[in-house]
């Protein structure tokens, strides 16, 4: 009976079935990101961004660190800059001295008042397990710090004064212009460029002769193109056609194209065809239609269309219109999801841009101008 209350059974709780040793291993052999695996391990390892793996390097070497403001595009390596650093600064101790807070999702007023001002308030010594000497510091990283409210920021500031002596912090962010000027006067700031493809495509053969992809280098370099400079969307999406191909067979450059959702240039050069003629609105409304249902992103649309439009065949001063109208409908159709307004609407005004003379179209506007204006009203 006691070994039935101690256990849910009535065997012998020395005989009750333990896991094997190969399913422990099966559970430790958990599959990684690639993203991860290959995240740089020490500073050295960063790629592209000088200034800022100057500094730390010499921070590491001085076992100090100041307040850290990384700011750029996303995949340029701002969060494994900083993480490279605390581990070659704590060594074992890395997990216990590093807070790693998404401020886009904890980043009320409250979230400050409790994590970060608990974990700042913990002490710490000066020694590691392995014997050597380690700065008495924390760091907390506050990842896309950008989002924020203005309260939570300011909140934080105060923190950054009082615990100065044992805390420092880091704070990454796509949009410096958000962080208020309190926090960035206290912090030193470094800008995160995008990668140049040959750096991108360096790391992506290195995972591809690590991992045993097959790929060809055309299509390697369409994916690094693809990319944006972006460092973690190219070494994901290389993932995500390995997973899809599996590792006997080459990927594609359709393949790329899927994961990345880039859309095939013929619909890039049908949308520029069908609004240089003049047609009915039911041609264009047919057209944005069969567009839309092969699902692709609006703005990877909108993309693609402005730069096919620097290598039109059309006249400079149109392109210039077409581009400033195109801004235009891409702001508009992130605040919205009517995506096929926003489609039919570009291409109507293409259409008119493309077809009818400047001079006629002045006159046009002039008259519905003048049409909706009330009286009594500028």
């Amino acid at each position: 009976m006691y070994s039935f209350l101690k256990s849910g059974t009535l065997n012998d709780p020395a005989n009750v079935s333990k896991p094997s040793g190969s399913g422990i291993q099966k559970k430790k052999a958990k599959k990684l990101q690639w993203v991860e695996k290959y995240r740089p391990k020490t500073v050295e390892n960063v790629v592209e961004q000088k200034e800022a793996v100057a500094v730390l390097q010499e921070c590491i070497t001085g076992s100090d660190l100041p307040n850290l403001l990384f700011y750029g595009p996303p995949g340029t390596g701002k969060t494994s800059t900083i993480l490279a650093a605390a581990q070659q600064l704590f060594g074992d101790l890395y997990k216990e001295r590093i807070l790693e807070l998404n401020a886009s999702d904890e980043r009320g007023i409250q979230v400050i008042r409790d994590k970060i001002k608990q974990f700042s308030q913990l002490t710490v010594n000066s020694n590691r397990s392995d014997g050597k000497k380690c700065p008495p510091l924390k760091i907390i990283i506050l990842d896309e710090a950008d989002a924020m409210t203005t309260a939570a920021q300011t909140a934080l500031r105060r923190i950054m004064e009082k615990e100065a002596k044992t805390t420092r912090f880091c704070l990454l962010c796509n949009y410096v212009s958000k962080i208020i000027e309190p926090l960035t006067s206290r912090c030193s700031k470094f800008r995160f460029k995008p990668l140049n493809e040959p750096f991108i495509l360096e790391r992506l053969n290195l995972i591809c002769k690590e991992e045993g992809v097959l790929i060809t280098d055309e299509v390697l370099k369409a994916l690094v193109k693809e990319s944006d400079g972006d460092m973690r969307k190219a070494i994901t999406a290389l993932q995500s056609c390995s997973n899809l191909k599996g590792k006997e067979t080459y990927i594609t450059l359709q393949n790329v194209y899927e994961v990345l959702s880039v859309i095939p240039h013929k619909w890039i050069i049908d949308f520029l065809n069908v609004c240089k003629k003049k047609c009915h609105i039911s041609i264009l409304t047919n057209f944005i239609k069969s567009l839309e249902r092969e699902a692709y992103p609006t703005h990877k649309i909108f993309e693609q269309l402005s730069d096919n439009l620097i290598e039109a065949d059309i006249d400079n001063v149109l392109k210039a219109e077409i581009g400033d109208y195109l801004a235009s409908v891409s702001y508009r159709s992130s605040c919205s999801r009517a995506d096929f307004i926003h489609l039919l609407d570009l291409a109507v005004n293409m259409q008119r841009i493309l077809t009818v003379p400047i001079e006629q179209r002045r006159l046009e506007d002039k008259e519905i101008s003048n049409l909706l204006t009330v009286s009594g009203t500028a």
